[in-house]
């Protein structure tokens, strides 16, 4: 549904509405004329274009008939009994049910589809010593492109050339821009702050990060959920059981002479118009385009209504740890040296070592200790797989993870720090170790806040990690969790998703790495936050693009209150539709009351399902 149609959709309503106007009046002032049937009939036909192509379309579609074609005749049949503005105001009010469901899916798509924006469709691509202006489609792994201050990166790729800082918030959900120089890797979508970089593409631009999160938008505006494909099968035969019932009522009493035929003719005109299923057809469509669209504005894509129908009733969350219960960013809690040593010395070789390595470890170390402990002509090597050493004055000094033995004065502090989950990297002297530097992931502030909440909403939350056990007790009770397990391999997380789920029922899994895809396919409905790896993106229905944690309590309310709106919108529209046809069989209910209840419910159906906008 785009801007356009529905600007169409919305003049011809009023275009309707205004021929309905000069009907009353010409009613009014000469009730015979012509003019009366000309005015309703041109309102008829206007007003009732779009549902009745709509309805056409779909019948030949699908080869059977629906609730379009079904007004349709229900108008048709008013104008045939001679009661113009009935059927006028019957196509009139379905017009403004189908322009406020068509607000519905506008916006729905506008939320939606602002995050297609993510994508650059051009690239200034590097040839020779010329740029070229391409599409994005049109670039190959391996081709390099220039990316000025103010532009989107078009591709993923290595930076090869300059340094800048990059706003990544689109993708990532960080809102600080990231420093990034030559060698570090950047996605498309991001946003170049500083200055001038060449970056060289390192996969296809249909396989980047943004363009995943593109398939999966698109995705989401056309997949249906289970209940609305029962609504779909249900207007199918539902429409010929109204069609049916309206003929029987037109035959069967005047064969008996219980009704006289116009008598007849007439009923059976009014259960056309009141037992057709508008509302219940409009039941459960707009309330989850209005519920994805409410998601959408805060950046958490979910494909389609079956997951966000799928959040109602989990009983457990399933944690990873590394970028979901924390951000992935380590920082020292604590170094310790051995008191005879000179502190100032150790720290500077630990400094001037760490800082020529490329552990992820390393840039915390000296990030932390700072450039004052620098030292110059240092020959130090990196040993894969163990870390950095240096030979100083005949003593050799190492700084990871190497055979040594512990001091007697460390082996205490270190002992604690393990119990409290902490990582170690070890600082050693001719195979001593005679200091450490303690790490720990940081934990996301409100981590805390976001289980406790679970628990108010009757959901267990359960960390699983691949971390030793000190490490796991220490972030559970940090973040406010009291089951965890750990030391588990991929294959471990699916063993114990599936455990969790005999034992406490649905279950949703929450992960970044691409270690957690196969939990993530196992758990009944699975969230990536927006730092994913792209099997994880993939994997999972739900994507926190903002990258917040506290937005899982959110989503599952906001899937209850779909759910209850739904169910409010289904009872409320079948009690009408019921009441409706029993009146008329009593004939207690005439063609313009029938006219108004009918489409007039279907209408407060569609006003009750945009509330899901708000909030």
């Amino acid at each position: 549904m785009t801007r356009k149609q529905l600007i169409v959709e919305v003049t011809l309503l009023i275009i309707s509405m205004i021929f309905i106007m000069l009907g009353f009046i010409f009613n009014g002032l000469m009730p015979s004329s012509f003019y009366v049937p000309l005015f309703f009939g041109l309102s008829f036909i206007i007003g009732g274009f779009e549902k009745a192509k709509e309805g056409i379309q779909k019948t030949i579609e699908h080869k059977s008939l629906n609730v379009e074609i079904l007004m349709i005749l229900a108008a048709l049949g008013a104008f045939v009994v001679g009661d113009y503005s009935e059927g006028a105001i019957l196509i009139m009010i379905f017009a403004i049910s189908g322009v406020l469901e068509s607000y519905a899916t506008s916006k729905s798509e506008k939320a939606l589809t602002s995050l297609l924006k993510l994508a650059p469709q051009t690239a200034t691509k590097k040839v020779g010593d010329t740029e070229v202006l391409v599409q994005v489609s049109e670039l190959s792994v391996g081709d390099e492109v220039i990316v000025k201050v103010g532009d989107m990166v078009p591709v993923d790729g290595l930076i090869i050339e300059g340094s800048s800082s990059l706003n990544q918030a689109a993708i990532t959900g960080e809102f600080v821009p990231v420093d990034k120089t030559v060698s570090d890797s950047v996605y498309a979508g991001s946003i170049n702050v500083e200055s001038l970089i060449i970056v060289k593409t390192t996969k296809d631009p249909k396989e980047s990060v943004v363009q995943k999160i593109v398939d999966f938008v698109k995705k989401a505006q056309t997949e249906k959920t289970t209940s609305q494909s029962f609504i779909d099968r249900f207007e199918k035969w539902y429409v010929y059981v109204v069609i049916l019932f309206a003929i029987t009522l037109m035959v069967v009493p005047p064969m008996f002479g219980w009704w006289t035929s116009a008598y007849a003719f007439n009923r059976g005109v009014i259960v056309l118009v009141v037992g057709s299923p508008c509302a219940l057809v409009a039941s459960i469509t707009p309330a989850m385009l209005s519920a994805l669209s409410n998601a959408a504005r805060k950046r958490i894509l979910i494909k389609g209504g079956h997951p966000l129908e799928t959040l109602i009733g989990v009983k457990a969350v399933m944690f990873d740890k590394t970028g979901t219960i924390t951000t992935g960013v380590p920082h020292v809690v604590r170094v310790e040296v051995l008191e005879s040593l000179d502190q100032k010395e150790v720290l500077s070789i630990l400094y001037t070592l760490e800082k020529q390595s490329t552990h992820p470890l390393a840039k915390a170390i000296t990030d932390h200790l700072g450039k004052d402990y620098v030292m110059t002509n240092l020959k130090s090597r990196e040993v894969s797989g163990h870390g950095m050493e240096v030979k100083i004055d005949e003593n050799l000094w190492q700084i990871g993870r190497f055979e040594s033995t512990i001091h007697p004065d460390i082996q205490e502090k270190l002992d604690r720090c393990n119990t409290l989950g902490h990582s170690n990297v070890s600082i050693i002297k001719n195979g001593v170790v005679v200091g450490f530097v303690a790490l720990m992931d940081t934990i996301r502030e409100n981590v805390k806040q976001v289980t406790t909440d679970l628990k108010h909403l009757g959901i267990t939350p359960i960390l699983l990690t691949g971390d030793h056990k000190y490490t796991a007790y220490a972030i559970a009770k940090d973040a406010g969790i009291e089951t965890f397990e750990s030391d588990l391999l991929p294959s471990d997380k699916v063993e114990r998703i599936k455990y969790y789920q005999e034992k406490i029922g649905k279950s949703m899994m929450i992960g970044d790495g691409i270690n957690d895809a196969p939990a993530l396919a196992t758990a009944d409905v699975s969230v990536a936050m927006g730092t994913a790896t792209d099997v994880s993106l993939e994997t999972a229905d739900i994507v926190i693009m903002n990258d917040q944690l506290d937005s899982i309590p959110k989503l599952i309310s906001l899937a209850k209150r779909t759910r209850r709106i739904t169910l409010q919108n289904i009872i409320f529209s079948v009690s009408v539709i019921t009441f409706l046809l029993i009146s008329n069989v009593f004939g207690i209910i005439e063609l313009p009351l029938g006219v108004i209840a009918h489409e007039g419910s279907t209408i407060l159906v569609i006003l009750n399902s945009l509330r899901l906008l708000l909030k």
